[in-house]
């Protein structure tokens, strides 16, 4: 009698081959899936900007905001420190060179003029005093001297006589010596008289000279600390407008403190600021221009500064030729800057594809417009609207122009 054998229930050993051979084609087909994602994209075409590559004239300019600027700018800053007690004219008044804008008091500075008036009084006293004395000394040197001599006149006259007397053995000899003598001690008593009163006369040059010397450099002195007595009255430096002022009534300022502006309005220039990529090729008088009302004005590059701040460097322009009614500093303008003269290129629509790429590379659509691929290009020069290319593209070309975040690394785009 047959005996009917029951099913054993499980995996079997076959059916492990079926499972790996299962879980292989499962891993060829994501990875096929995922090699594909990687180099291509898919997107549909109404979300890009496309742009066509042409052949034209190029001007090579870039378009930069301006701002107006007064033609110059003259800070005030305190000659003098000290407390304010008086402002008698406001931020954005007109202003005439001289007006005294603030009046500021120091005590320390008067107590040091009182000192100096002080030491000049006594300074002149001093000479005053040197002066009578030396006057004195060169009456009475004067006097001696006189006196010297009319001593050795007399005494010369009585030895000559004496002398012949006692050549015709009149007088005694004795009488002779005496008289000789008497005549050789007034000789040189004169001599030390004469002497002293020269060597008084020098002295009395001398220290004059330097009392004298003394005197006017304590009047410059003087002078010019009444000098600084007047720089506390803070006085506008040129004729304009009273851009600010950075001082009430009762602040303490201190010497050298910058506290103020003047604006001169009789010009005006426009400030911009350019991208540090056009540093070697912004020079001094670049030409520009601006419409403004449907008049063009002209420009000239007048100042280039050498600093950069922030990935950009800033430029003065000054008129060329007539300016804007109603010209107001603060007014702002987008100023066409002339690089250098207009060239025949190809043409590249400028986009934000820049942003993505540094224009190394760029997505052509292929003459189907089913397709993009990727190919490196290279781009010279740019303005508001181009960018110059060198190579890498035809004329006739379309290409992708707009952002290229959202393509990932893909090298082809496929267009629906």
């Amino acid at each position: 009698m047959d005996i009917q054998l029951e099913k054993k229930k499980g995996l079997r050993p076959k059916h492990y081959g079926y499972i790996a051979i299962g879980v292989l084609l499962l891993f060829m087909g994501w990875k096929m899936i995922t090699a594909n994602t990687g180099h291509t994209f898919r997107t549909e075409k109404d979300k890009l900007s496309i742009a066509e590559v042409v052949q034209g004239k190029f001007d090579d300019y870039i378009t930069i905001n301006g701002t107006v600027a007064p033609i110059a700018t003259i800070y005030m800053d305190a000659y003098e420190g000290g407390r304010v007690t008086e402002k008698l004219i406001e931020e954005g008044a007109m202003v005439q060179k001289g007006d005294i804008i603030l009046k500021l008091e120091n005590i320390g500075l008067y107590e040091q003029i009182l000192n100096s008036e002080s030491n000049l009084a006594l300074k002149q006293n001093d000479l005053r005093s040197t002066k009578i004395t030396f006057d004195s000394r060169q009456v009475e040197g004067k006097k001696s001297l006189a006196n010297a001599q009319y001593e050795l006149t007399k005494l010369k006259r009585n030895f000559e006589q004496n002398q012949v007397l006692y050549d015709d053995e009149l007088i005694s000899k004795e009488e002779y010596l005496i008289s000789k003598e008497n005549f050789e001690l007034s000789q040189k008593q004169y001599d030390i008289v004469k002497l002293q009163t020269e060597h008084d006369d020098e002295m009395r040059s001398t220290s004059l000279a330097g009392l004298d010397t003394d005197l006017e450099r304590m009047r410059k002195t003087l002078t010019m600390v009444y000098e600084r007595l007047d720089h506390l009255n803070v006085r506008a430096p040129a004729d304009g407008q009273l851009g600010f002022l950075d001082a009430e009534i009762g602040q303490n300022i201190g010497q050298g403190e910058r506290i103020g502006q003047v604006n001169v309005l009789t010009d005006y220039k426009i400030e911009a600021d350019i991208d540090e990529h056009y540093i070697d090729r912004v020079k001094r008088d670049l030409n520009a221009t601006f419409e403004r009302n449907g008049i063009e004005h002209s420009l000239r590059l007048r100042k280039v500064y050498p600093e950069v701040r922030n990935g950009k460097f800033k430029i003065d322009l000054v008129f060329t030729g007539e300016k804007p009614q109603n010209i107001r500093a603060g007014q702002s303008y987008n100023i066409k800057l002339q690089l250098g003269e207009s060239s025949d290129a190809l043409l590249l629509p400028k986009g934000s594809f820049f942003q993505s790429t540094g224009g190394q590379w760029i997505f052509v659509v292929n003459p189907d417009g089913n397709e993009a691929l990727k190919r490196n290009i290279r781009i010279g020069k740019q303005n508001s609207r181009y960018y110059e290319v060198l190579e890498g593209l035809e004329n006739g070309e379309k290409v992708i122009t707009s952002n290229y975040d959202s393509f990932g690394d893909a090298d082809n785009i496929v267009l629906k």
